[in-house]
């Protein structure tokens, strides 16, 4: 661990970078050290590796009333990019890079370029009714890109995003934050987590696990599954007063 101290410190006052980052780079540091221990044999031990501490993850979401005030909120330009990440979920890089070549509308899906994600990988994502209204909002618009600004492809979200907020009474709210909504509906309308993790794109079940809370009932099916009722009914105890013959009768019914 001493040996790495140079490169967090480097990472964070220099890049500036989060605790989360530099825990996944050290992530892979320990799965190499590990692969070298116990599969090729080239290290006798494996120093271990402390993770730096991270908060805990932030899952803010807004109520279908609060996403009716924010888009009414927003310009014209900014709507149609609000509605299309409150109905794929996709994230502000991935609408700002989305070209018109890789989008079937007839089909109802589009298709993530692999230097827009998060993870480097291209996706397919599936478009329902909102998504597609969204995209034919901006039609015509612009040849390649399908979400633009005065001719122009956007980058990064203005100023009118935190006015928009301000308008709309939204606070402590991120535009990433639109992900967090569009899974946290997700999960309350009955989409599983496994489900919800090949929408998103996610590569681990531990990043969908933050909105497993957010739908209790789903588990009330499960819980059900063990459910003895009609064996229950039979158990129950005689009120106090009846004669010795009633309560001789259920403790057969009992040992029976």
């Amino acid at each position: 661990m001493t040996a790495l101290r140079p490169f967090i410190r480097d990472r964070k006052s220099k890049d500036g970078i989060s605790n989360a980052t530099v825990n996944r780079a050290l992530e892979v540091v320990r799965r190499i050290l590990n692969v070298a221990h116990q599969d090729w044999r080239w290290l006798r031990g494996v120093p271990k590796i402390r993770m730096l501490k991270e908060p805990r993850r932030r899952v803010r979401f807004l109520r279908r009333e609060e996403a009716d005030r924010l888009i009414a909120a927003l310009p014209a330009h900014m709507k149609p990019i609000v509605q299309f990440a409150l109905s794929t979920g996709c994230r502000a890089g991935e609408i700002h890079g989305l070209e018109w070549s890789r989008v079937d509308l007839a089909r109802k899906v589009a298709w993530l370029d692999h230097g827009t994600t998060k993870s480097g990988e291209g996706r397919g994502i599936p478009l329902n009714a909102d998504a597609v209204a969204a995209l034919e909002a901006t039609r015509g618009q612009h040849r390649r890109w399908c979400f633009t600004f005065a001719g122009q492809r956007i980058h990064q979200s203005s100023a009118a995003w935190d006015k928009a907020k301000q308008r709309a009474g939204i606070e402590d709210f991120r535009f990433h934050d639109l992900r967090h909504t569009w899974a946290s509906w997700h999960v309350q309308n009955g989409t599983s987590l496994q489900e919800l993790m090949e929408l998103g794109g996610w590569r681990s079940y531990e990043m969908v696990l933050r909105y497993a809370h957010l739908a209790p009932e789903k588990l009330s099916s499960v819980a059900s599954r063990i459910e003895r009722q009609p064996e229950a009914a039979s158990l129950k105890v005689a009120p106090r007063g009846k004669n010795v013959a009633d309560n001789a009768t259920f403790s057969l019914r009992l040992v029976n």
